[in-house]
């Protein structure tokens, strides 16, 4: 596994952690940096191992960017809401369009085979080809919507 796969399961942790508590990722990505900076407080051994810069970025970047990959996620998965979906899926798909959308020189071909992977991994049989599905549809308009977000 390469460390940018690592990296990308560590921020869907910490995502998904967020999500399932209703909590600021950031809140939750702080907390973990603390664990890591200080075995003594009792974190488990995947709770103290160093994030990476690259997990740090996504969850960063996730949450900063949120409400629009969440409104460019619904106007790409025809018929489903994201209150719909899986959290994991939800939270994975969040990741890749975060990677598609703000990240140029991760290649789509190679954000949306990791996102597969997670969900395939850690998602419903189905999720796997959801998430293709979805990201599918949002690689098309990758170039505007990159445009839209400087502009």
């Amino acid at each position: 596994m390469s460390a940018r796969s690592k990296s990308r399961k560590r921020a869907l942790d910490i995502l998904f952690a967020a999500d399932a508590r209703g909590v600021d990722p950031l809140e939750v990505l702080s907390e973990r940096l603390e664990l890591t900076r200080n075995p003594s407080l009792g974190g488990s051994p995947a709770q103290v191992t160093p994030l990476g810069d690259y997990a740090e970025e996504l969850v960063r970047g996730v949450a900063q960017h949120r409400d629009r990959l969440d409104e460019v996620i619904a106007g790409h998965a025809r018929g489903w809401s994201l209150d719909r979906m899986p959290a994991v899926d939800r939270v994975v798909l969040r990741m890749a369009a975060f990677e598609l959308l703000y990240v140029p020189d991760v290649p789509p071909a190679v954000a949306i085979d990791e996102a597969v992977e997670l969900a395939k991994t850690l998602s419903t049989d189905d999720s796997p080809r959801f998430v293709n599905g979805v990201l599918g549809q949002l690689v098309p308009d990758v170039g505007q919507l990159r445009a839209q977000n400087s502009a």
